[in-house]
């Protein structure tokens, strides 16, 4: 078997997800408002691009290792059955070497990096290994994807400030919370089918309430940015953004008013906005 032939190079690509950016895309924003925080303004340009590739390349590896835990229950779920695990294209070794070639690379990069965050990256990897077998063990998987997508925010502020004071734990919640909200929306596409597997989510625990606990969700996020921005002197560009990002959740909330499955989809890849908007309003206020 050629493991570098054209088919198998799809197959690899898919389990890395590089057609689909929308994860790499919520995981980047996150990252970016920490780092323009810590430098008060453009951060350095080497650990803005040691970051930048760091979260395309541990975003992979978190769905390769996640295709991995999946591989004998996503044949049962409409939406992942073709995926290369279950449709045969790619093996279950391969997915291993595969991960441990991207965290490997993304180890390699944060070592260039200060003591605290190189420290701080060996908590980053077990979340994004353990994140995927959550699902099996607790309802709130959804969670532990929140912990695993916002450790990047204390290192990267770590790597450009070389501390971690309040206001880290400030961004590092409202993502939490935000994940939560945006990923319950991804969950409920799938509720059906992992109610008939067994799998576990944050869609299935919050049944017929979910619409309103992600709206409470999305509102807490809001009440704590606003926060954020009053304890960091943000100017008015950040409010201006955080009123955007309002609009975008109200708008998510009239997508899923008859949970339909395309409509969460759609107002799960939203969030992307989201995260852009608020960045937006970061960057033009430190201009």
């Amino acid at each position: 078997m050629n493991f570098f032939c054209k088919e198998k190079r799809q197959a690899y690509a898919e389990l890395m997800r590089i057609n689909k950016p929308i994860g790499t895309l919520l995981l980047l924003w996150p990252t970016l408002w920490a780092l323009w925080i810590a430098a008060q303004g453009f951060p350095d340009l080497s650990v803005l691009i040691v970051f930048s590739a760091g979260v395309f390349l541990m975003r992979s590896a978190g769905c390769v290792i996640n295709d991995f835990a999946d591989r004998n229950i996503d044949g049962f779920v409409e939406r992942t059955k073709y995926r290369p695990l279950p449709s045969g294209r790619a093996t279950s070794t391969e997915a291993i070497i595969l991960f441990l070639l991207l965290a490997i690379s993304s180890f390699l990069l944060v070592l260039t990096q200060n003591t605290l965050t190189i420290q701080l990256s060996f908590a980053g990897l077990l979340l994004a290994f353990s994140y995927p077998f959550m699902k099996r063990f607790t309802q709130l998987p959804q969670l532990a994807l929140g912990l695993a997508f916002s450790w990047s925010i204390p290192m990267a502020f770590a790597a450009q400030a070389n501390a971690l004071p309040a206001v880290v734990w400030i961004i590092f919640a409202v993502n939490i919370i935000w994940t939560i909200a945006y990923d319950t929306l991804y969950a409920m596409v799938d509720r059906e089918d992992d109610l008939k597997i067994g799998v576990k989510s944050t869609a299935i625990l919050f049944a017929d309430n979910d619409k309103v606990i992600i709206a409470l969700l999305q509102l807490t996020s809001l009440i704590l940015l606003i926060l954020l921005g009053w304890l960091e002197d943000l100017n008015w560009s950040y409010f201006i953004a955080l009123l955007v990002a309002a609009g975008l959740f109200l708008r998510q909330q009239l997508q899923i008013k008859n949970r339909e499955k395309a409509a969460c989809f759609k107002a799960f890849l939203d969030n992307n906005y989201v995260g852009f908007v608020i960045f937006s309003g970061l960057f033009l206020g430190y201009l």
